[in-house]
């Protein structure tokens, strides 16, 4: 199954990300863990991405889309593929269907996570993070430490992330609104799109998700059959 993940920040995509990946045993793509691979192992790839990111400019269009390329053409994203993070506009979403046609394959479906914006600025400015281990996360409402701004774990300080204020969420929220749903509306026009709540348990949005992907691609397997009965019925 091939898959695109979209949805505002703070909807919860990494995680059903990592989930839906590991249910349909497809790999999990996602845009920083392409940036940070190619970096790291210094391709030529990511050596064109650094020289644009040490200047203080924005990663073009191409040198992403060949990174998302090149790692859709490794064997273990043979039978499918999650993308999460990209594409990022609409230019992307072409190139993208440009690079999986010439390859001879196609998205299976688009999963919109929706989340209300009042409760994507709840989720983000709520949350605070440990200074002594930033792997330890805790929430004002949904996971408040014992001690206020102290961390249940090591006793570090918590303290809320200058991009978490809710000033700041609300202006990624505007970049997303401008930028990057409008492949929403790209993706609907080719019968692509499947939006779902984001709101509840971690499993519960899991569940609906899978639910949705396996409708949408059993609806896209008959409405195939149905095409090629038709074109069979018009040779004879």
């Amino acid at each position: 199954m091939r898959i695109v993940l979209v949805g505002p920040p703070g909807a919860g995509k990494g995680t059903q990300a990592a989930f839906l990946a590991q249910n349909l045993s497809i790999p999990h793509i996602s845009t920083g863990d392409l940036f940070r691979a190619n970096i790291s192992q210094k391709t030529e790839l990511g050596k064109l991405a650094k020289s644009y990111m040490d200047e203080g400019n924005l990663v073009p269009d191409e040198v992403t889309i060949a990174m998302a390329r090149d790692r859709m053409e490794q064997p273990d994203a043979a039978n499918g593929f999650l993308l999460d993070g990209f594409p990022r506009n609409v230019s992307q979403a072409e190139a993208l269907d440009q690079a999986l046609k010439a390859d001879a394959v196609e998205l299976d479906a688009v999963l919109d996570l929706e989340v209300p914006e009042d409760e994507v600025v709840k989720r983000i400015a709520g949350r605070r993070i440990c200074r002594r281990d930033s792997s330890h996360v805790f929430h004002v409402t949904y996971s408040p430490p014992k001690k206020t701004d102290v961390c249940d774990a090591c006793g570090g300080e918590l303290y809320q992330r200058d991009d978490d204020t809710e000033e700041t969420v609300r202006k990624r929220l505007e970049v997303y609104h401008t930028q990057t749903e409008p492949i929403i509306d790209y993706y609907r026009a080719q019968g692509l799109v499947v939006t779902i709540s984001a709101l509840g348990k971690v499993d519960d949005v899991t569940k609906r998700a899978m639910d949705a992907l396996n409708r949408q691609v059993e609806g896209k397997d008959q409405s195939d059959e149905d095409k090629n009965d038709s074109e069979g019925d018009g040779d004879k």
